[in-house]
């Protein structure tokens, strides 16, 4: 049984005649102890701060009986790991749309760009987030104006907290979706129209990082840690 926040991936579960359906992960409308497995891969990382990604872990445990296993995956801040680049950079070179790529300054990002989902109440930050906040700015700006820096695809991560940039393809475009646009190349000061970019936003976890949130809770044992093509991961088992 699978589910996710997104109908329109449900909808092409539901289409390959798998059983799914839409929910929160924070909160998942299945009975506790009723699972042997979960799994959860890339998922964690969307949310926006330490309680949360803390309170998803423990609904994914709530979900297990005593003695099942979980697997997670998070996007790792360390792509390349023990001398070896992860797929994730491996691919820039062979990527189609590396053309299309830019560079955004992390500061001049317009308002009017979409950003994470979220609220108000939930655009709150980390203590460590807010600590290193504090740290460079002395606290010459408030935190809600700070804007979280815009990665380049297929490039190693600078900061844990940050907007990947999604390129939405095919498809026919509605009026109100924003288009993103782009300088021709060769120096043509010509306007060249982009699918509509969509900024997703991702906290990427740092060695150890994932094991110690599983290790605060008590209800669970991590069986196994262990880094995969630019992923951190472990292996739950319910106590």
């Amino acid at each position: 049984v699978g589910c996710d926040r997104s109908k329109n991936l449900v909808d092409i579960c539901g289409e390959k005649k798998f059983q799914a359906f839409v929910c929160d992960a924070l909160s998942v409308p299945i009975r506790s102890g009723s699972c042997d497995a979960c799994i959860s891969v890339a998922v964690i990382h969307h949310f926006s701060t330490a309680e949360r990604r803390l309170a998803a872990i423990r609904e994914l445990a709530r979900l297990l009986r005593p003695g099942g296993t979980a697997l997670i995956y998070v996007w790792a801040m360390e792509q390349e790991y023990k001398n070896q680049k992860s797929k994730y950079l491996k691919e820039k070179n062979g990527s189609k749309d590396k053309d299309k790529e830019m560079n955004t300054d992390t500061s001049q990002r317009p308002l009017g760009d979409p950003g994470p989902d979220n609220s108000s109440q939930d655009s709150a930050w980390s203590d460590q987030l807010l600590d290193d906040l504090k740290d460079e700015s002395c606290g010459a700006k408030p935190v809600a104006d700070f804007r979280l820096p815009v990665h380049t695809n297929r490039t190693s991560f600078h900061s844990q907290d940050l907007l990947v940039p999604w390129h939405l393809k095919g498809g026919t475009k509605k009026k109100e979706e924003r288009v993103d646009t782009v300088l021709v190349p060769g120096g043509s000061k010509e306007l060249q129209e982009l699918s509509p970019v969509f900024h997703r936003y991702y906290h990427v976890f740092c060695e150890g990082e994932l094991e110690a949130v599983c290790r605060s809770l008590d209800c669970v044992r991590v069986q196994k840690s262990y880094y995969d093509q630019g992923n951190w991961c472990v292996i739950l088992e319910k106590l």
